[in-house]
């Protein structure tokens, strides 16, 4: 092979990387869970208020979200439970769903890109303040390097797994919890 030859070889090559990179778009950040499907054991309790931020600096792990984050997160989790039919509307108790993130742990850099993410939820009679339901729940999205090329996309990505794989596996508790049995009472 000939100088040119290389050369050549070398423009085709960075064109088709510049290519392939900039065919790749930056996804969403986007937490809502695709495949939810109505509980089989409901609950009878009527669902008033949806709360999620950082827990306090005392609880937290790692956390690298942003402001954007929780809001995000609470649409996400609003969304699955709407459709999941966990609550009954017309329960006879009503409570408060808390959400605290204590971990949020976005790669830097990788093949293989895993997001860690971590939260409390805990679910509240309004009326007695006694705790039906209390968890912390860890969960993990992961990317391969054959998803895209950009690392920003893979990484994107592993948030927006993660975060879903969180909410899907709150609501896997919660239809096995009972929650006509307090877990803590109100002191």
């Amino acid at each position: 092979m000939g100088v040119s030859s290389i050369s050549y070889s070398r423009t085709i090559l960075a064109i088709a990387i510049i290519f392939s990179v900039g065919c790749s778009s930056l996804p969403p950040a986007d937490f809502t869970v695709q495949d939810v499907g109505v509980l089989d054991n409901r609950k009878d309790v009527e669902l008033k208020s949806i709360t999620v931020g950082y827990a306090s600096h005392d609880q937290q792990g790692k956390v690298e979200g942003t402001h954007v984050v929780p809001p995000l997160w609470k649409e996400a989790l609003t969304d699955a439970l709407n459709r999941s039919l966990a609550f009954n509307d017309t329960g006879p108790v009503k409570v408060n769903l808390s959400v605290r993130i204590v971990e949020f742990d976005v790669p830097a850099a990788g093949f293989a890109m895993r997001t860690k993410v971590a939260a409390i939820y805990e679910i509240v009679d309004r009326a007695s303040g006694n705790m039906l339901f209390a968890e912390s729940i860890s969960s993990e999205g992961v990317v391969p390097m054959d998803y895209a090329f950009m690392g920003v996309i893979r990484a994107t990505e592993s948030m927006n797994r993660a975060v879903r794989n969180n909410i899907a596996d709150f609501i896997g508790s919660l239809e096995a919890a009972d929650l006509t049995k307090p877990m803590y009472l109100a002191e």
